[in-house]
């Protein structure tokens, strides 16, 4: 399993605004050929944020979410636009998404959702020495900030509209770099 498989082609089967379906076709080393289908994304990547307050408590975000169809808890997030630097489109995101901007912002890690059928990373940003600063987003309606104490994760587990895998994951990443450090 040390060799990558060869591509033997690629191709796009179907395009939306948000993304594009692509067939992968690939030659294993033992000489099997597949094709796979991929959902391979249109941006730059996004960002997730974990921003935390001097009281140790993290900005979540209740907001709706189309794919289950109800409001949804979770870390405010958003696409990295063209030429963005990562930590700046962290912090834009976060003043439009909970009208907070960090002077301190730390890339942690990137994540995948689903990566046999996803091309599409996250990348886990902490901001921390938090101050009001609002930009206009592009959300049809305003967003609940709801402040959630970094040392009551098993209690988040709890709510029923908190269930989003790259928060949870972020939430737990970042508590525990937070803790390594001595901050919390």
């Amino acid at each position: 399993m040390s060799k990558y498989p060869e591509i033997l082609h690629r191709r796009m089967v179907a395009r939306s605004r948000l993304f594009r379906v692509e067939a992968v076709g690939l030659r294993f080393e033992n000489g099997a050929e597949v094709e796979y289908e991929r959902l391979a994304g249109t941006s730059h990547g996004a960002v997730i944020i974990v921003a935390v307050d001097g009281s140790g408590c993290a900005q979540l975000i209740r907001e709706y979410a189309a794919g289950t169809g109800r409001y949804e808890l979770g870390l405010p997030k958003g696409r990295v636009e063209k030429d963005e630097p990562l930590l700046d489109a962290a912090n834009r995101e976060l003043q439009e998404e909970v009208g907070l901007a960090g002077r301190e912002l730390e890339w942690l890690r990137s994540l995948s959702l689903a990566p046999g059928y996803l091309a599409h990373r996250t990348e886990v940003i902490v901001a921390r020495d938090l101050y009001e600063s609002r930009l206009p987003g592009d959300e049809p309606e305003p967003i609940e900030v709801v402040p959630w104490p970094l040392d009551d994760l098993a209690g988040l587990l709890d709510e029923p509209d908190f269930s989003e895998a790259r928060s949870l994951a972020a939430l737990y990443l970042a508590r525990d770099h937070l803790r390594d450090k001595g901050v919390l």
